[in-house]
């Protein structure tokens, strides 16, 4: 949530930092704001997009440094004074952050006794006060940043400036990502690299209690105890052409679009086809290792769960243990036993999913073995987990996930293949899913091609206020996770049950206003799915049935046909007509489809 993006060296801030904000417009916000300087701070800031920010700033706006920053509103309602950045008193000291700062009120109270005064409602306002008044008692701004931090209860990724002390600009994480961008004598920084991508692939991720001074020629780490750490950048495989529209019409179709490639990108160099098993060297496991788990559990938040749902099935299917998803920030809050021969999995596309990367410190404390499902390389889930897989879907730009849940699908497609063949799973079985994963490519390309035809389903059910989406058994997460694409990007009111709890309460709301999607696979259950549909008919209930083929026009009104796979891996290809589903009711009701009202892309809140 929020962006944040800084910049030090010998050209013009301001183009820079709006441009870095342009590219964190898809992690959702409501306001935006930069300040530049040398002598003195000029700021502006604005209700509203990065293009009214950038309407706002005047020609002559003139800094070799600065910092800009997109709010997502926590502390105080979305308005020009709320937007950061926020300075002090005197106007020394300019402040972004993303994060919550937890004893925001007991600090204003004692600092308005002191006899500051505050402009907006925002926690964030707090350590712009604190630095300013430990600034004028030491002789560093990186001193003055690390007192007041030690004042915050919290969460933290800030970036901050000194107007007495151009030329430098001090950063810090705490929950809450920092990169460091590494120039050619100039220095960035950003909560995210999409906001560096066009002016460095070399970066730096900053841990939790970590600092960094930034100067035009290079920077330094150290800890909240001012000891020097040391870091080795990494190169970004990323660059800017990824984070393009590439001539479709919103990101979200691109993304969708994509997936026969980003779904390839997964599998590649992954299959054996000698042995019929997948290699994941990263899971830093061997066989007798793998052999000792007796359960694995899943943990993530929202498509990722719902991806972890899917993976659950097919690892307790492929490889016979069990397993279970539940959400990351459920899983935190419960005291959780943690057994020493479980298997946790931590799913996250941004890797920096704040609920995910909380669940995962606290298995860690507790001794457990975690492996991590994460997008986004570097990233503070990947560095925390003992091993995992690399999903390398690319850049998702769109704040609802759909390259990046499928990919996710798949790479749990993988995992249960490798703990399979490790187990029980013969070669026979392992060459029926080695060749069904990669059959997925071409047919979800064959799906994509469905695109006119979905379209028109989309605009015949938009118009409802509220649908049902069900399954059963392999079919259930994919309706968990079509009615949230629904949801996300359409605002239409969207339910999802198991296809056989609808007759233990849910039946009531059925008729004619409420369409029913129907995940219904060609496989053991199909009879079973069948009769719930006409169940759902006989009650004057609309039917979108989405499946391997036609039934009698009596039990659905209308259909989506998918192309089959092996009964593992279907659940992967149902999902996708739901995407473009979802996409066009949204482009057919005029929603903002890529930035939904209310959301983020990485959720790094609480």
């Amino acid at each position: 949530m929020c962006g944040i993006v800084a910049y030090v060296g010998p050209k013009d801030a301001a183009p820079i930092l709006l441009e870095g904000l342009q590219r964190l417009e898809y992690r959702g916000y409501d306001s935006a704001g930069l300040v530049v300087g040398n002598k003195g701070l000029k700021m502006r800031k604005v209700k509203g997009r990065v293009a009214d920010l950038a309407a706002a700033v005047p020609a002559r706006f003139k800094g070799g440094l600065g910092i800009g920053h997109t709010r997502w509103a926590t502390h105080g309602v979305p308005n020009d004074v709320n937007a950061h950045p926020h300075l002090d008193t005197a106007q020394r000291i300019a402040v972004v952050h993303n994060g919550i700062i937890e004893n925001a009120g007991e600090l204003r109270a004692k600092l308005v006794a002191d006899g500051a005064v505050f402009l907006s409602e925002t926690d964030t306002e707090v350590l712009a006060h604190l630095i300013a008044r430990t600034v004028e008692d030491t002789d560093s701004l990186e001193e003055a940043v690390r007192k007041a931090l030690k004042s915050i209860v919290g969460t933290y990724g800030i970036a901050v400036l000194d107007a007495q002390r151009a030329g430098e600009i001090v950063v810090a994480r705490n929950g809450s990502p920092i990169v460091i961008g590494i120039g050619e004598k100039e220095m960035f920084a950003a909560s995210d690299v999409a906001a560096l991508i066009r002016y460095t692939r070399q970066v730096v991720h900053l841990e939790d209690g970590e600092l960094a001074v930034l100067k035009a020629d290079g920077f330094r780490t150290f800890t909240m105890d001012a000891r020097a750490t040391s870091k080795e950048p990494l190169t970004v495989d990323w660059d800017a052409g990824h984070y393009d529209t590439g001539g479709y019409e919103h990101y979200l179709l691109k993304e969708i679009s994509d997936q026969p490639e980003s779904v390839a990108r997964t599998l590649s160099g992954r299959l054996d086809g000698r042995f019929n098993i997948a290699h994941l060297g990263g899971l830093n496991l061997d066989a007798r290792e793998t052999r000792a788990f007796r359960r694995v559990k899943i943990i993530g938040c929202g498509s990722a769960y719902y991806a972890g749902q899917i993976g659950a099935q097919l690892i307790e299917e492929l490889a016979r243990i069990p397993a279970d998803a539940e959400p990351a920030s459920e899983f935190r809050y419960r005291s959780p036993v943690v057994e020493h021969d479980t298997l946790y999995v931590a799913v996250s596309q941004s890797g920096e999913t704040y609920d995910t990367l909380a669940a995962v410190q606290e298995l860690k404390r507790k001794g457990g073995r975690v492996l991590g499902v994460v997008n986004a390389v570097g990233s503070a889930i990947a560095r925390e987990v003992d091993g995992g897989v690399y999903l390398h879907a690319g850049p998702e730009v769109s704040v609802a996930s759909t390259k990046a849940f499928t990919s996710t699908a798949v790479a749990f497609a993988l995992i249960a293949l490798h703990f399979g063949r490790v187990h029980d799973l013969s070669p026979a079985d392992g060459r029926r899913i080695v060749e069904g994963l990669q059959r997925l490519p071409d047919q979800i390309a064959e799906i994509v091609k469905q695109n006119d035809a979905i379209e028109a389903l989309a605009r015949k059910y938009a118009p409802h206020p509220s649908m049902m989406f069900v399954g059963r058994v392999r079919g259930y997460p994919v309706a968990r996770e079509g009615a949230q694409k629904l949801k996300e990007v359409s605002y239409v009111h969207a339910e999802a049950y198991p296809a056989s709890e609808l007759k233990h309460g849910p039946l009531a709301l059925i008729g004619p206003d409420m369409p029913t999607v129907a995940i219904v696979p060609d496989d053991e259950l199909l009879d079973k799915n069948l009769t719930t549909l006409g169940e759902i008919r006989a009650r004057g209930g609309k039917v979108l049935m989405v499946g391997h083929r036609v039934p009698d026009a009596k039990l659905a009104e209308d259909v989506i046909v998918v192309p089959k796979n092996e009964v593992e891996l279907d659940p992967i290809l149902l999902g996708i007509p739901l995407q473009l589903f979802a996409y066009h009711a949204a482009v057919a009701l005029e929603r903002d489809v890529d930035k939904p009202r209310n959301l983020a892309k990485s959720v790094t809140v609480e």
